[in-house]
């Protein structure tokens, strides 16, 4: 015991330099006092956000050919959160909020033994009595989460009559000792019970500011005999919170390039040809009510703001557009929906596609078929409904949002684009590497019953399944190898980063790992999701660990 409280100290000299500081050392009480006292802000600092809360829950089946698990149904909600009154969620999906906030998506969650809420609680270990007066701390060790050097412990309740106590591991960053990332259950971990186990974990997004970002659930295992023996359905789940802090930043970007009058004369242009013909102010029009729709989602947090994976499917719409010898005007814009379902549909000129398709599609070429679709609506001036033109047409409740944009095409109009899509492709640097944009779609149009919520669209119409691109485009459809060795999808979650802050979004930057079974492909599949930590402005990495601290662990580790 001695070596661990000498432990705690050289690890607190590590963290808060005494001659920095001007302090004494802290003691093991002193640190665990700290993390408590720093939860319990947490909870209080929470109270002023409503983020948006989507929770995506697949069940799986033990495929006997396989040997692996698939999944088997699924259920899907979407929400804003009010975290003021606790852990309170308004629907905000199809259907919902028009009766009340038990509509029916809410009562699918239910029925199923889901709670949406359960989910949302998942970002506290314990919101009102995370104390010492309830719980035990046992330090295990140091350890890093990415570049976040944590302080890892083990809790649990002291009362063992506490049934909903967290019960779990805890890492804690070493500088302000906020907790990180926890990882248990409410509650003994049972497998038929109300309590399920997760991961929750939380992101840096300013000074001192850490916010709960992605929680993974996971009950039940298609190989564990007990799921088998209780004939358990095992699921897994990802919930994510994004939008803590709405703003439009395209309103500030051009304010900050307002030009101040120039004392030179201004030229008088009355006798040029300044005015707009017909055709001119109808794209206008067009653009205007494509433009409001678009700063509407963002403001809601529902459309990404314009960043770097935009620029990478701009690229790919570049590619196709410069050797068809398009020349498009108003130029073409890509912008992503920060949900997960599967799904890509054009405003105007803008090319949207879901987080959820970005984050599956196997390659570039798959990408390029997608928007290579959306392309063709564009080309072959397939108009939108231009009554958001008129601002107060955007005047409408949150809830209902889903109710009042919605972006289907006709089925002549779909058809028309996938020939003209053909065209497209056959001109394009993907020309030769349509086979996997093919077995994408048809594995989407074999296995959806599988996942009918993941494919069901908020705003557009579903994906292109019957789209034969191979029959035009490639020398030969996907033979019966190719099927069987490539990936027709990735899992959800594995491509897109979502800063929960400022919902920009970022490419994530893992190595690309063959997948060594089938069972490891977990295409379409829920996979656990680990965060590379970051600090804003971290000066971590340039603080040498001290040798003295790390002999003292390994004594803590003996004892």
């Amino acid at each position: 015991m001695s070596s661990l409280r000498t432990f705690f100290v050289a690890l607190a000299i590590i963290a808060l330099p005494p001659a920095a500081t001007g302090q004494l050392p802290a003691t093991p009480d002193e640190i665990i006092n700290k993390v408590v006292a720093q939860e319990q802000s947490e909870v209080q600092l929470l109270r002023q956000y409503s983020p948006l809360v989507e929770t995506y829950i697949q069940y799986f089946r033990l495929d006997q050919q396989l040997d692996a698990p698939l999944p088997d149904g699924d259920k899907y909600f979407l929400g804003r959160a009010h975290l003021a009154n606790g852990v309170q969620l308004e629907p905000l999906d199809h259907g919902m909020g028009l009766k009340s906030k038990f509509s029916e998506g809410w009562r699918e969650f239910v029925n199923n033994g889901f709670v949406p809420a359960g989910f949302l609680q998942m970002i506290y270990p314990d919101r009102s009595s995370f104390d010492r007066q309830h719980y035990k701390f046992e330090f295990l060790r140091r350890e890093f989460l990415g570049e976040v050097r944590c302080l890892v412990f083990d809790v649990a309740p002291l009362d063992n009559k506490n049934k909903g106590g967290f019960i779990g591991r805890i890492w804690v960053e070493d500088q302000e000792y906020h907790i990180v990332r926890f990882n248990g259950s409410y509650g003994e971990s049972l497998l038929i019970s109300k309590y399920f186990n997760f991961d929750s974990w939380r992101t840096n997004v300013a000074s001192n500011l850490w916010l709960p970002a992605f929680v993974y659930t996971e009950q039940g295992n298609v190989h564990d005999p007990q799921t088998i023996a209780l004939a358990f359905r095992p699921f897994r789940a990802q919930t994510r919170l994004w939008g803590y802090h709405l703003t439009y930043t395209g309103e500030e970007q051009e304010l900050s390039k307002l030009l101040v009058e120039s004392p030179t004369p201004v030229t008088d242009l009355t006798q040029t040809a300044n005015d707009y013909s017909p055709v001119q102010a109808q794209r206008t029009w067009e653009r205007q009510a494509e433009l409001n729709i678009t700063d509407h989602l963002e403001r809601q947090g529902l459309l990404a703001p314009h960043g770097e994976v935009d620029k990478v499917l701009e690229t790919v719409i570049n590619n196709l557009e410069v050797t068809n010898s398009l020349d498009i005007q108003p130029e073409v814009r890509c912008r992503v929906l920060l949900t997960s379902t599967l799904e890509s549909f054009t405003i105007g000129h803008t090319i949207v596609l879901s987080r959820g398709l970005v984050d599956v599609l196997p390659d570039e070429a798959s990408l390029a078929a997608i928007l290579a679709h959306e392309l063709s609506h564009i080309v072959l001036a397939h108009g939108m409904d231009t009554q958001f033109a008129f601002f107060n047409a955007l005047h409408f409740n949150e809830k209902d949002t889903f109710r009042h944009f919605e972006f289907t095409r006709p089925r002549s109009e779909e058809k028309a684009a996938q020939r003209k899509a053909n065209e497209l492709l056959k001109n394009s640097p993907y020309s030769e590497k349509t086979a996997t944009a093919q077995l994408f779609l048809e594995s989407v149009q074999k296995r959806s019953k599988d996942f009918p919520h993941l494919v069901s669209p908020h705003l557009g119409d579903r994906l292109p399944t019957d789209w034969a691109i191979a029959a035009g485009v490639s020398p030969k459809q996907p033979d019966a190898k190719l099927a069987a060795t490539a990936i027709a999808a990735l899992p959800l979650g594995g491509r897109i980063k979502v800063d929960p802050w400022t919902d920009q979004l970022q490419l994530a930057k893992s190595q690309p790992v063959a997948a060594a079974t089938e069972a490891e492909k977990m295409s379409f599949q829920v996979a656990p999701f680990f965060f590379y930590l970051t600090r804003q402005g971290d000066n971590s990495l340039a603080q040498p660990a001290a040798g003295v601290a790390a002999r003292l662990e390994t004594n803590a580790k003996q004892n």
